[in-house]
């Protein structure tokens, strides 16, 4: 599966993979707890991140439907951004 981190999060990646290697019934949270495991002490995904699964939007980090993943997904967390 291809992580991708973008808005407010690109702090984030660089300290992430960018592939991520699950179990054959690997899901959306699955991959969530894993990468909430790797991050630096201190630092958690935020909540308000959009979350998509090769181009379909789930909703949010806190909130989103549950999927499965398949080998070649691509997952996106987008942080919403403001201001003019």
């Amino acid at each position: 599966v291809r992580v991708v981190f973008s808005g407010r999060n690109y702090h984030l990646a660089a300290s992430m993979p960018q592939q991520v290697t699950l179990d054959d019934a690997g899901s959306v949270d699955d991959l969530l707890r894993l990468l909430a495991g790797m991050l630096r002490e201190g630092e958690r995904l935020p909540e308000t991140c959009l979350l998509a699964v090769s181009g379909v939007h789930l909703g949010t980090v806190a909130r989103h439907r549950p999927r499965d993943l398949q080998e070649g997904d691509e997952v996106v967390l987008i942080t919403p951004v403001a201001g003019g």
